[in-house]
Order: C-alpha cells, then structure tokens, then sequence
C-alpha cells in the first residue's frame, strides 16, 4: 500500500511539471554583419548619448524631457501596470487562503414542526463558526505557468517598450534642439542681408527722388528689400513654434510655454561634430535595440499564449479543504469537541462548447505568426534604419564641405562685384544678384549643418542609444 501511494505520488508530481504547448526559440533570421567595429560604437550607445555634442544646453534639454515628458510617464505606468499583471500572475500558482466567521441566532414557533413539547428545552438557539479555508488547483498541464510566462514576457516588452519611448523623445528633443540653433542661424544670416538692402534701398530712394535713376530700378531695389524681410518673418514664425514643441517634449506647463525661451549653447556652425563615426555595425548591437526587444517580448508572451489556450483540452483539478471550530455558546468555540474539519476534491473537463476551445488554439496560433511578423518585420527596419544612418553620416559630412566650398567661393566673388560697383563697371542689379546667391548658399550651408547633425541622432536611434538588454532580465 505505501508503495503504490509513493507511485501515485510521484507520478502526480510528474504530471504537474509538465506544460503543453511549444517553449519558445528564438526564430533563426538571416543577419548580415555590418562591420566589426565595436570599440567605435561606444560613444553612441552610451547611457546620455546625446552628450557626443558636447552642448550644455542640450543636456539641460534632454535632462527636463526625462523627468517630466507625457510620453515617458505614460511609458513608465504602462511598465508598472505589466509588473502588477505578472504578479497577479504568479498568485495563480498559489493556494490561496481565506477566513470567515458567522455567528447565527433563531428563534423558534411554538406551532411549528421544529417545536416539541417536552423534548425542546428553548425556543431560540445560537450558533457560532469560524473556519480557515484552503483551496487549491492543481497545475497539472501548466495553464498558469503559461500564463504566468505570458504576463512575465509582456512585462519584459514593457520594459523594452519604454525604452524605445525614452530614446524616441530624446531624439525628438535634440532634433528640435538643432532645428532651433539653424533658425537662429538663418535669422541671423537674413537680418544681416535685411540691413544691407535696407541700406541700398534707401540709397535708390534718394537717387530716385533727385532724377538719378528710374523708378523701374528703384522699385527691383526695394522688391529685393521687401524679399528678405518675409524670409525674416517667416524664419521668426518657425522659431516660435519649434520653441513651443520644445516646451511640449520637456513637459512644461503652459504658463512656462509662453515665457520660455530655449537658450542655445553656441552656433550651430561651431558645434562639435563626432569624427569617429563608425564605417559599419555588427549585427548583434542592432539586435538589443528596445524595439527589436519590445517585439520578441510579444512574441515570447503570444507563443505561451498557445500553450495556455490548448490546456483548456485537459480536465481542470482543484482541492479544497477547511478546518474550524463550532459551538452553540462563544465561550466554548475554542474548547474541546468544537473542532471541525472538511477535505474535498474535483475536477471538470470540457465535454461540448460548440468549438470554443479550438477556436481560442486557432486565434493564440494566428497571434503567434501575427507577433512573429512583426518581429522580423522590427529587425528589417532596425537594418534599414543602421544602413540609412551609416549612409546619410557620409553623406551629409561631404556635403557640409561642398556647400562650405560654394559659400567660400560666393564670399569672395561677393567682394569682387562689390568693388565692380564702385568703380562703375557693374550695376547695382549685378550686385544684388550676386548677394542673393550668397544669401541662398548660406541658408543651404545652414541647412546642411543641421541635417549632418540629424545624421548623428539617426545614428544613435538606431543603435538603441543607451539601452541596455541586461536590464530586462530583471523581472
């Protein structure tokens, strides 16, 4: 007898270990190595990333967007919400415990069936309980440690999920950052330009007035004037609103909205540029991006998913017992015969439900394929997106150094006309032509500055800035 108790014990033991549905791999993808070049990368997947530009005002950015964007805090609660869920969770695996008490008084009919003359010594009565109960299911096919493996892997995207939030708004700030240095550079660039064709519009308008030249010339000369003072409103109309979607990303109230104003560090002509940008990228510093993580986290979850939907196929198995003590008078609740206990067990399988349950293994397989989608999907972009920055960070330095090369070359051609007008041998009309080349270069050179840093930020986005994957692991 003890040796066929051991037998059965042990093989419900056994039997509760096990979990159908599949256990999860991680799907072989094809990656192509980018490049070894680790040591080069540091810089860029750093914790504050954006500290590459070495810019105070950016940092003082950056720092507000941390503590106080909407986004983020969303992010963050989403986090927390997943955390409760996997907690919720794990309490499946337990037994769960509970108490309760009742305390019952009657009072009896002299005319009813319950009343016996000479044998009912009262008519009313009292009675008291207080029981501790026990209830318990048994995991036999892994229903809950399913699910408990599901609610983990959702807070692992979680986790992952606000970090590609974190590095989303980071890069938010810092492109508007350097959006807001180029306007600052422009304007300045096209207040200057404003004063000189002030200068000669009021030269013309003399000249006009004393009959030294025709008023066709005169009225190009303020036409020209009249052109750059829109390209100053404009530039001043574009700078109020990218301070104002500043404010948004760093979280300021509206009060700070309206009467803040976004300090820059320096000239976007003199901020600094890293130069060890990295020529290629291997392939598994693409694969800890938080997106890439984010998407496997929902693959893990909807693969355990599959395992919990089919377990529903199995009978359920629960226990559940209780022990108290009972008695007619409060006094004697705890004394000796008021004890009383009850053991029971139960199961239920599913006989007939009109093809629920496959329907449920049908949609938890077709989320599966559905989540797995959309992981290969996240690495292809994640490759797009290194291939893209790689490029752009070439590309945008060359072009830096031809449009500094066009401005340099107009610069001096500029001077050239100058003096060819003040000795006669151009018109004043040859002289603004060449001035408003100048004017467009520069612009463009301005323009190009901003896309070379842009070219970083894409750069550090793609690489996952400073996300860290070791910090999923702790649940």
């Amino acid at each position: 007898m003890r040796k066929n108790n051991l037998s059965l014990l042990f093989s419900l033991i056994l039997l509760a270990a096990c979990e159908v549905g599949p256990d999860y791999k991680r799907p072989k993808i094809d990656m192509p190595n980018l490049g070894d070049t680790r040591k080069e990368v540091d810089d860029f997947i750093s914790d504050g990333w954006w500290s590459v530009f070495a810019d105070s005002a950016l940092n003082n950015l950056e720092k507000q967007a941390i503590r106080h964007n909407c986004d983020l805090k969303q992010a963050i609660a989403n986090v927390e919400i997943a955390r409760a869920t996997a907690g919720v969770a794990s309490a499946d695996l337990l037994p769960s415990v509970g108490a309760s008490g009742k305390s019952d008084k009657s009072f009896s009919s002299t005319r009813g069936k319950g009343y016996m003359p000479g044998l009912s010594t009262s008519r009313s009565s009292t009675d008291y309980l207080g029981t501790v109960g026990i209830s318990y299911e048994i995991d036999f096919f892994g229903k809950y440690r399913r699910a408990n493996e599901a609610a983990r892997a959702n807070l692992l995207s979680s986790k992952a999920a606000k970090e590609a939030v974190l590095l989303s708004v980071t890069a938010e700030v810092a492109k508007a950052y350097f959006q807001l240095r180029a306007l600052d550079a422009k304007l300045a660039i096209a207040k200057r330009t404003l004063k000189t064709r002030q200068r000669t519009c009021n030269v013309y308008k003399s000249r006009f007035k004393n009959g030294y030249c025709t008023e066709l010339d005169y009225l190009r000369v303020e036409a020209e004037m009249a052109s750059v003072n829109t390209a100053v409103l404009d530039i001043e109309s574009a700078l109020s609103k990218v301070e104002t979607a500043i404010s948004v990303l760093i979280g300021a109230n509206p009060r700070e909205m309206i009467v803040h104003r976004t300090e820059t560090d320096k000239a976007i002509e003199r901020m600094r540029i890293p130069s060890n940008v990295p020529k290629g990228i291997p392939s598994d510093i693409l694969a800890r991006r938080p997106d890439v993580f984010q998407a496997e986290g929902q693959l893990i979850a909807a693969n355990a998913k599959i395992g919990e939907a089919r377990a529903a196929y199995f009978p359920s198995i629960s226990l559940t017992g209780a022990f108290g003590f009972e008695s007619r008078s409060l006094s004697r609740l705890f004394s000796g015969g008021s004890d009383m206990w009850n053991f029971g067990s139960g199961f239920a399988l599913p006989i007939f439900n009109g093809g629920k349950i496959d329907n449920l293994n049908d949609a938890a397989k077709a989320n599966y394929n559905k989540m797995l989608a959309a992981y290969e999907k996240s690495i292809q972009v994640a490759f797009k997106e290194a291939l893209d920055a790689l490029a752009s960070n070439r590309k945008s330095r060359e072009i830096v150094v031809s449009r500094t090369r066009q401005v340099n070359a107009l610069k001096k051609g500029y001077h050239i006309a100058k003096k060819q007008k003040e000795a006669g041998l151009i018109g004043m009309l040859d002289l603004l032509d060449v001035e408003r080349g100048l004017l467009s270069a520069e612009m463009e050179l301005v323009g190009a500055l901003q896309n070379q840093l842009n070219a970083v930020v894409d750069l550090c986005k793609a690489l996952g800035g400073g996300w860290k994957t070791n910090d999923t692991t702790k649940l």
